[in-house]
C-alpha cells in the first residue's frame, strides 16, 4: 500500500478590502485639475482608511499630490503671471 500525500490545506478566501470612495474622488478630481478639493478629500480619505481598514491609500496619496501640485500652479500663476499682465497693460504693450 502506498502512502498518498495529504491534500494541501487551502487558505480561506479573504475578499479585498473595500476601496474608500473619498480616495477615488480625490484621485479623479486631482486628475481633472482641481486644487483644494482633492487635498481635503485625500486627507479625510487617509484618515478613514486608517480607522476603517479600507483600501485606496494609493488613490488618496495620488489625489493629494495632484492637488498640491495644482495649488502650487495657482500660486505661481498668481505671483508671477498676474503681475506681468499688469506691467504689460500699464506700459501700453497690450
Amino acid at each position: 500500500m502506498t502512502n498518498a500525500p495529504s491534500p494541501a490545506v487551502q487558505p480561506a478566501y479573504s475578499p479585498a478590502p473595500r476601496t474608500n470612495g473619498l480616495a477615488i474622488a480625490s484621485f479623479v478630481l486631482g486628475i481633472l485639475g482641481f486644487a483644494i478639493i482633492p487635498v481635503i478629500l485625500g486627507h479625510v480619505a487617509l484618515s478613514q482608511i486608517k480607522n476603517r481598514g479600507e483600501g485606496g491609500k494609493v488613490f488618496a496619496i495620488i489625489g493629494l499630490v495632484l492637488g498640491y501640485l495644482g495649488i502650487i500652479g495657482w500660486v505661481v500663476f498668481a505671483l508671477v503671471l498676474v503681475p506681468l499682465f499688469f506691467v504689460a497693460g500699464a506700459s501700453g504693450l497690450s
